[in-house]
């Protein structure tokens, strides 16, 4: 690559984007109520069709946390953080939940005497499970973290990659920024080169073919921290998006929908990014939702083990809840999700991170080109959710979901 000229290379550190951490709530809420309703809790059918409806592409938020974590890893980058330091203050982050979790996960299968392959129970634990195309094996022991096995394989390339992406001329950034949706459309077609078998493997859970969306992210980020993105403002993205997701869920197959979504996710991202920038009016940083958002990463990790083991033990599991049971069912798995994921966030996830992650030394504050200063909030992070596993009976529904963040 080229080098770019000193003078559009991003300041050292950027101001903060509350409303990226309200929006991963809204992401993490869209996996929530798809896997809510392939759980099929609720029978009766006018209330099963309209969570159906709403909730029919809830697993593309897997998107958004993928396309989220790109776009914050850059814009929060430092030039002075090491290699070693970045990676380090990745594991410090996401580890901690993951390993409750796993415990958790194989306490529930011994609890309802599931059988667990040992191997695939250390390859969960490592988080390499993403990377084994054998059925079931990508959702083994928490069937949600393998959207953390794809994390962690962006981590790895991002401090190696992102050196280009700091030279790369505008229009290289652009060409990229085009090329990364066409690759996702292309997965599609790619997918006949592989078994049979292993094509929902190939096409929603190989990191490398995942990494596209992190990418679009990541270029993105890069181009708006050097002033120079183009693209609607939070009405406008809002819009978009809606208009993607009702033509997607009325008339346009899966292989279109995939890049179609990703490039709208994008759209709310930057767009939101960019009103926090400019001091722009945001629904999406209020204190309630920054607080969701700050939780979603534990929610997601927590909802569908807790969703399908209160089931099983009940013996509703596959069966659901008639009339107006259903849907009540659903908001007490809601509240019960954010409560245990409010007392992860604060005893498991914030102290452990403060404890293990390095420090960041001291660097002033500069502002990009067109960016005006900004209160100070939370730096956002991002994140989703999946299910259906394989090294335990523990999580057999659902198909797919994320989280990723950046502190």
């Amino acid at each position: 690559m080229t080098s770019a000229p000193s003078t559009v290379r991003p300041a050292p550190a950027a101001p903060r984007l509350p409303s990226l951490t309200g929006l991963r709530w809204i992401a993490a809420l869209l996996v929530f109520g798809f896997h809510a309703a392939t759980m099929r809790i609720i029978a009766e059918p006018d209330y099963k069709a309209v969570i159906d409806q709403m909730f029919a592409l809830g697993l593309s938020g897997v998107q958004f946390f993928f396309v989220l974590s790109g776009f914050v890893l850059v814009w929060s980058a430092r030039p002075g953080d090491s290699r070693r330091t970045f990676w380090r203050r990745r594991v410090a982050k996401i580890y901690p939940n993951h390993l409750v979790l796993w415990a958790a996960a194989l306490l529930v299968a011994w609890w309802f005497a599931d059988p667990v392959l040992p191997a695939a129970a250390l390859e969960n634990l490592l988080l390499l499970q993403a990377w084994d195309p054998r059925p079931g094996w990508f959702y083994s022991i928490n069937t949600v973290s393998w959207s953390l096995s794809c994390e962690f394989f962006f981590y790895l390339c991002l401090p190696l990659v992102l050196p280009l992406l700091r030279r790369a001329r505008p229009a290289l950034l652009w060409a990229l920024l085009v090329a990364m949706p066409l690759l996702i459309l292309a997965l599609w077609p790619a997918q006949q080169l592989v078994p049979e078998v292993s094509r929902w493997w190939f096409t929603q859970i190989f990191p490398p073919a995942r990494s596209l969306e992190f990418w679009l992210g990541a270029v993105a980020a890069e181009l708006m921290l050097r002033g120079r993105w183009r693209g609607p403002g939070l009405a406008g993205a809002g819009i978009i998006f809606v208009a993607t997701w009702v033509a997607s869920v009325q008339w346009i197959r899966a292989e279109l929908w995939t890049t179609l979504l990703a490039v709208a996710y994008l759209l709310v991202i930057t767009a939101a990014a960019n009103a926090d920038v400019r001091g722009l009016r945001s629904p999406w940083r209020s204190r309630p939702l920054i607080w969701l958002g700050e939780v979603s990463f534990a929610f997601y990790l927590v909802h569908v083990l807790v969703m399908i083991s209160v089931l099983r033990w009940t013996g509703d599991w596959g069966t659901g809840f008639g009339g107006w049971r259903g849907p009540v069912v659903v908001l007490g798995f809601l509240v019960v999700n954010l409560v245990l994921a409010g007392l992860l966030h604060r005893y498991v996830e914030t102290p452990l991170m403060r404890r293990l992650a390095p420090r960041r030394p001291a660097v002033p504050r500069q502002r990009t080109a067109p960016e005006a200063a900004v209160p100070e909030a939370a730096v956002p992070e991002a994140a989703v959710p999946e299910a259906a596993g394989a090294g335990s009976r523990v999580g057999q529904a659902g198909e797919r979901s994320t989280y990723a963040d950046s502190r």
